[in-house]
């Protein structure tokens, strides 16, 4: 069986609703990072995180600035770590995937072969393996972040410090940035998985996890805090 014959077990509503999913990834990372007129949470974090390095340039000794980056680096550590071992799962049950079957076809009620729900899947080993490389190379941008502040003059009136502190502060924004988009993946790998029980219920776990995320960015209590 090709892939011809593959995509042909799906029907239009399938794939209007894989679209959609992918649409609203894209759509609403692009309004998270670029949006000015109504600035999300990731993007006055993003003015704190330069303020942040502006600030340490006068502080003495700077132990508190590095265990705060030590700190980041180690959610990165962990989302990686997650991520990998969803994605092994994942890739598991592709592997065996009769198992899944009589689970999926309870649920739908409709009798497909296993290669449906393998295809399926592999939208869910998409989203996470995105998610994993976003979370690497963020934890290597936060080491990048280490050693540029460490490069930063103890003297605060030196010519290179500001120079130097605005290198970090935009090095520590990308790598948040980085791992933001990982979580975003983890989120819609979530919503991914809906897909196995057909899909009008991936187009609403799609809404849904756009809803979310939306709230979180725009709507939280915690950007009325930040914007006070």
């Amino acid at each position: 069986m090709n892939w011809t014959d593959r995509l042909a077990l799906f029907s239009a509503l399938d794939l209007a609703a894989v679209a959609t999913l992918l649409t609203l990834w894209l759509l609403i990372g692009w309004r998270i990072e670029n949006g000015s007129r109504k600035p999300s949470v990731s993007r006055l974090m993003a003015d704190y995180r330069r303020e942040w390095m502006q600030q340490m340039l006068t502080r003495d000794p700077r132990i508190f600035d590095a265990q705060t980056l030590a700190t980041l680096r180690q959610s990165t550590s962990f989302f990686a770590s997650t991520s990998m071992i969803a994605l092994g799962g994942t890739l598991a049950v592709i592997g065996n995937s009769e198992r899944l079957v009589g689970v999926a076809q309870d649920l739908t009620l409709m009798h497909q072969p296993p290669v449906v729900f393998e295809i399926k899947l592999l939208l869910v080993v998409f989203f996470l393996t995105n998610a994993f490389l976003k979370f690497v190379w963020s934890n290597r941008l936060f080491g990048y972040c280490s050693v540029l502040m460490g490069a930063v003059p103890n003297d605060p009136a030196h010519p290179n410090a500001p120079k130097m502190a605005h290198k970090t502060g935009e090095v520590n924004v990308t790598a948040a940035r980085s791992f933001n988009r990982g979580l975003r993946s983890v989120y819609f790998a979530l919503a991914a998985i809906c897909w196995l029980g057909g899909a009008l219920l991936l187009l609403a776990g799609a809404i849904l996890t756009l809803i979310v995320i939306w709230r979180r960015e725009f709507a939280s209590q915690s950007r009325g805090i930040l914007l006070e």
